[in-house]
């Protein structure tokens, strides 16, 4: 399958572990992952449409609590799945981020653990 034809996630990650398991795990399921760096590299990938978007809850990179809003939106990105992680003693930050309109939240280890079979699905996905 060529790299253009292949369905993409955006990742908006910073910490290298995540970077490396979440580029192997794509990878293994026959999904393209586009590492960002800001909330305007995020909302120009989105544009693309991908899959899904991947944010790290605790990325100091972007403003997600501020930046999951803007992409929930905006009609154009209606159908991209919002996936965000957080340390289990973030109950609040949980909240928020539900609230804002993210699909999945869910702790690091539980994402760590689930990753394969997450980004399975999107890449299953119409």
């Amino acid at each position: 399958m060529q790299k253009n034809n292949r369905k993409k996630i955006v990742v908006a990650v910073t910490d290298l572990m995540f970077t490396v398991k979440i580029n192997d795990a794509a990878k293994k399921v026959g999904l393209h992952a586009d590492f960002v760096k800001s909330e305007q590299d995020v909302m120009d990938k989105a544009a693309e449409r991908p899959t899904a978007i991947i944010i790290d809850l605790n990325c100091r990179d972007i403003n997600p609590l501020k930046l999951i809003p803007k992409l929930k939106g905006k009609p154009d990105f209606k159908g991209i799945s919002l996936i965000g992680y957080l340390s289990h003693v973030q109950g609040d930050l949980k909240k928020q981020a539900h609230d804002a309109g993210c699909d999945i939240v869910m702790t690091r280890s539980a994402f760590s653990q689930n990753l394969q079979q997450i980004l399975k699905r999107h890449a299953d996905a119409k």
